[in-house]
């Protein structure tokens, strides 16, 4: 048989072209020049995603001296089709110690612009550059987390690629790759404590990191439907970019409507928050 010809993830991290499942592909890190199309997550065409884009882009001018790394992968004609971006676990809904955390990883599946990268081998390579890059950076594992649903970040493609289940909150999975003997397993931080809802009010509340571009959308939606009641209803917005305030609660991304959580994946439509507001006002007022 002969030797394979595929260069490891470290020498695609560098920029170098390989053949990867029949596709040419490189991955290279984040920089300026694909900046704004990393913070609309690939989905430059999109009117929705420019809802939440100032919110994404100042949460990764934050994060750009805590460590956060982001990869790109391009085909042979340096069309960027996929994307990963990782943090050290002090920066996410998992408790852990010298590890990092998958926020995403997303290769382009849409007909519209860029169009359909997915299924060429592109979210593999991006997830092996990303387990070399933080071996290097001397890290005892990789977490990631995943959904045991069919679409997004599904927790069995990760276990596909290596990645044990250790934690589990509702339906969220919490997987993790470990690097040396003595590496700690991680744990989901869990939800502690509701908002507060204010008396005579109907009272909004947005938990918001900042890292989903979805969530942020979530976010300015929740605001500007609040701003339609006047004072009948309270907005509060509630960064979890500090860990203290994240332990508090034990929220990342969210939506109350007074005691009441709001699914918010997929993100909700403004009319249909708008709605959800309007039934509580309405209670209010009998």
């Amino acid at each position: 048989m002969a030797e394979s010809t595929v260069p490891s993830a470290r020498d695609l991290s560098h920029g170098l072209h390989s053949s990867i499942w029949g596709l040419e592909l490189r991955i290279v890190d984040l920089t300026k020049e694909h900046e704004q199309l990393y913070f609309t997550c690939l989905e430059d065409w999109s009117e929705e995603i420019l809802e939440g884009l100032n919110r994404r882009e100042l949460w990764y001018r934050r994060m750009k001296d805590k460590g956060i790394r982001v990869k790109l992968a391009l085909d042979d004609k340096d069309v960027v089709g996929g994307m990963i971006q990782y943090v050290p676990i002090e920066y996410s809904p998992a408790d852990g110690r010298d590890l990092y955390f998958v926020n995403c990883i997303w290769v382009h599946g849409h007909k519209e612009g860029r169009g359909n990268f997915q299924k060429q081998g592109m979210g593999k390579a991006l997830l092996k550059a990303a387990e070399d890059d933080v071996k290097d950076l001397g890290q005892k594992g990789i977490v990631a987390w995943g959904i045991s649903l069919p679409f997004w970040m599904r927790a069995k493609w990760f276990k596909k690629q290596g990645f044990v289940e250790v934690d589990k909150n509702g339906g969220m999975v919490l997987m993790w790759k470990p690097f040396t003997d003595d590496a700690e397993q991680p744990r989901w931080i869990r939800a502690l404590k509701k908002p507060t809802k204010t008396a005579g009010k109907v009272t909004v509340t947005t938990f918001t990191n900042g890292w989903c571009s979805a969530q942020n959308i979530v976010c300015e939606r929740a605001k500007r439907a609040a701003g339609e009641f006047g004072d009948k209803v309270v907005f509060r917005e509630i960064s979890t970019f500090d860990r203290d305030v994240l332990k508090e609660y034990g929220i990342l991304d969210g939506l109350f409507i007074d005691e009441n959580q709001i699914r918010t994946g997929p993100p909700p439509s403004y009319e249909k928050i708008r709605k959800l507001i309007a039934k509580r006002v309405k209670k209010l007022r009998s």
